[in-house]
């Protein structure tokens, strides 16, 4: 018998959260912020604490002023992120992770931890699967 996307292990912890007769678990706005490029390493920086823009700017090596911007502003809507104006001249902003955000960055970095614990395991499933398929 095979498994389908609703067959799921009492003891995996997960509830098939897709399906149609299913109420919505808010899964998608996590893997919405997930997907997007940036939000990882975003979030690992701010792990370490407050950052003001320019720092995280420098940190996060190859991101643009608008993708920065962008992610800062979709983590600070979704609460992960909060952002703090200094009425100084010109106006300094920092970033902080919220308790929320706190919470969602220890959550990736076990996904983190996990997928270089798997990583070879996964290129070897696939390489195995890819000499299989022909491809």
């Amino acid at each position: 018998m095979s498994a389908t996307h609703t067959d799921v292990r009492p003891d995996a912890g997960l509830a098939p959260c897709g399906s149609p007769d299913h109420e919505d678990c808010g899964l998608r706005l996590i893997l919405d912020r997930l997907g997007e490029q940036w939000t990882v390493m975003t979030l690992a920086e701010l792990s370490a604490g407050p950052r003001r823009y320019r720092q995280l700017e420098k940190a996060l090596d190859g991101i643009s002023q608008r993708m920065m911007t962008l992610t800062l502003r979709r983590l600070e809507r979704d609460g992960h992120v909060l952002r703090h104006v200094e009425p100084t001249v010109p106006p300094s902003v920092s970033y902080e992770l919220s308790e929320l955000g706190r919470s969602f960055a220890t959550q990736v970095a076990r996904l983190t931890e996990w997928s270089r614990e798997h990583k070879l395991q996964i290129e070897t499933a696939q390489v195995m699967f890819d000499g299989r398929s022909g491809r």
